[in-house]
C-alpha cells in the first residue's frame, strides 16, 4: 500500500533521520572539551554582616558602593538587599536625581532625570538592633549573682519575680482559652524565638516537650533555670505546670505537665 509519500521526501526524512557516529556520541555523551563555567560565589550570612556593617558606616549605601565594599556581582548584592527588606533589617529610598543635583538657592525644580530610579539602603531599627544581640555573657554573670544568694527562700522569690516579668513580655503572645490552644500558642512563639518545643496529647494530660534547652549553658550550672521555666510556663498558661523529665536526669528531652488541664 503507497504510504502517500513520494521517493524524494522517503530520502530526506532518511538522511535527517540517519546520525553522525561522532555527533551521536558527542550527544550522549557532550563536547569532548566542556567549557567549565566557574560557579558562582555564594551569598551567604558574612555577606550579610558585611552589607550591614557598610550601611553601618555610611548610613546609607547604594548598591555600587556595596559592591565596592563587599567584593560581590551587583546582583548578588540585590538579592541579598531583597532578602534583608524582606526580613525587615534594611530599607530603601528612591533618590530623586533631578532634585539632588539642584542648588539649594534656585528657584526652578529642575525635570526629573529618566531611567532607572537611584536608590539608597539604609538599616531599619531592627536592623540596628541585630549587631547588639550578644548578651551570653552578661546573663552568665547575672545568673551567678543570683546564684550566690544564700538564703533559698529570697532565692526563689527572685525566680519568682523573673518568671512574672519574662511572661507579662509574652504574654500577649500567647492566646487561646482552652489549655490545648494556649499550649499550640506557646510552642508557636517558642518557634519565632528558635527553640524547638512540641505539644502532643497523647496521653491523659498534655505534654509540652523541649527539644533543645532554651538555656544549656545556664541548665548545666543550675537546675535553678529548670525552675524558672517552670515558673514561667505556669504563669504563660495561667496553671500549675511540673517538670516531668529533664535531661540533666538522662533524659532525651525535657517535659512539662499541667497539673490541671
Amino acid at each position: 500500500m503507497d504510504s502517500g509519500v513520494k521517493p524524494f521526501a522517503r530520502q530526506r526524512i532518511r538522511a535527517v533521520n540517519q546520525t553522525d557516529p561522532v555527533t551521536d556520541q558527542q550527544n550522549r555523551l557532550g563536547p569532548a572539551n566542556p567549557v567549565k563555567v566557574p560557579p558562582a560565589k555564594p551569598v551567604t550570612s558574612t555577606s550579610d554582616n558585611a552589607l550591614l556593617d557598610e550601611m553601618r558606616r555610611t548610613g546609607s549605601a547604594s548598591v555600587s558602593q556595596l559592591v565596592t565594599a563587599t567584593g560581590v556581582t551587583a546582583t548578588a548584592v540585590r538579592q541579598r538587599l531583597h532578602r534583608l527588606m524582606a526580613s525587615g533589617l534594611v530599607s530603601r529610598a528612591t533618590v530623586d536625581q533631578s532634585l539632588s543635583t539642584a542648588t539649594e538657592n534656585s528657584s526652578n525644580r529642575l525635570p526629573k532625570s529618566r531611567g532607572r530610579p537611584s536608590h539608597r539602603y539604609s538599616l531599619t531599627e531592627k536592623g540596628i538592633h541585630q549587631a547588639g544581640t550578644n548578651y551570653a555573657d552578661l546573663v552568665m554573670v547575672l545568673w551567678q549573682e543570683i546564684r550566690s544568694i544564700p538564703d533559698p527562700e529570697i532565692k526563689r522569690g527572685l525566680l519568682q519575680r523573673l518568671a512574672v516579668r519574662l511572661a507579662a513580655h509574652y504574654k500577649n503572645s500567647v492566646e487561646g482559652t482552652t489549655m490545648d490552644q494556649r499550649l499550640t500558642s506557646l510552642v508557636g512563639l517558642l518557634a519565632e524565638r528558635e527553640v524547638p518545643f512540641e505539644f502532643n496529647q497523647s496521653e491523659k494530660l498534655p505534654v509540652l516537650t523541649a527539644l533543645a534547652c532554651p538555656y544549656p549553658e545556664l541548665a548545666a550550672q543550675d537546675r535553678g533555670v529548670c525552675a524558672m521555666e517552670k515558673m514561667l510556663f505556669s504563669e504563660l498558661l495561667g496553671a500549675s505546670v511540673q517538670l516531668t523529665s529533664c535531661r540533666l536526669d538522662g533524659a532525651s528531652c525535657c517535659t512539662f505537665e499541667p497539673v490541671n488541664s
